[in-house]
């Protein structure tokens, strides 16, 4: 199992500021290995409970609260991430945990008993907070990712554009799903990651870079649509 507690900033900027300043971060910051040349996708499925208590906390700005989602890289791949993000004052919390493919297709149905067999405490949390609060697959999410990485602070820099979401289907491994936009194409999510403090030439260029700070997060965006879509 892995954990990281960090500071996360986020903000919306457009291609344009997006292009330049990952010219320049690449001059200063390693990339991520899984770039290539175009970045790297990222599929997440969702929980909430049965009231959306995650999703009106995170739209209200709720001092505490979390998001559970279960996160894959490739669509064939053997494996897939649990994870929860908690949110504790200035710092995110995350916790993770390696399944197997066939325990994620469980999970993403909404069977959670395949936890039961992992020795890690937090399979275990995961399995009784998820049955107890009624937590059930509400959205897939699904974007292209650029990140940058310096090894200080374990600072990490992202970019995320091409935001598509689905509430039709949550199976996380399917090859091909019927998504729907959730931002502009030509929007891009930034997000600094840090431990303590950001590094002067990184705040810097990152400083350059007109841009709005972007307060909910993209599961927050996608369930907004879905709301919009049901009035």
């Amino acid at each position: 199992m892995n954990q990281v507690l960090r500071e996360e900033k986020k903000f919306l900027i457009n291609v344009e500021d997006f292009l330049r300043l990952s010219h320049k971060l690449d001059q200063v910051m390693i990339q991520d290995g899984h770039n290539g040349t175009h970045g790297y996708i990222i599929r997440s499925l969702y929980y909430d409970t049965i009231y959306d208590q995650d999703y009106f906390e995170k739209d209200a700005g709720t001092e505490l609260r979390r998001k559970i989602r279960l996160r894959v890289y490739d669509p064939a791949a053997d494996f897939a991430m649990l994870e929860m993000k908690q949110k504790q004052g200035n710092q995110q919390f995350k916790r993770s945990l390696r399944v197997s493919r066939e325990d994620g297709i469980a999970l993403s149905r909404g069977d959670y008993s395949p936890l039961l067999r992992y020795k890690e405490p937090f399979a275990a949390e995961c399995f009784g907070m998820m049955n107890a609060r009624c937590y059930r697959p509400v959205t897939i999410v699904e974007y292209h990712r650029k990140a940058f990485i310096a090894k200080e602070n374990k600072i990490r820099v992202t970019f995320d554009n091409q935001i598509v979401a689905t509430e039709s289907c949550f199976d996380v491994f399917s090859p091909k799903l019927n998504m729907n936009p959730v931002l502009d194409k030509f929007d891009v999510v930034l997000e600094v990651k840090y431990n303590g403090f950001l590094l002067g030439y990184i705040r810097k260029l990152i400083n350059d870079v007109d841009r709005s700070e972007l307060s909910v997060s993209k599961y927050v965006l996608a369930r907004q649509n879905a709301y919009r879509t049901r009035l």
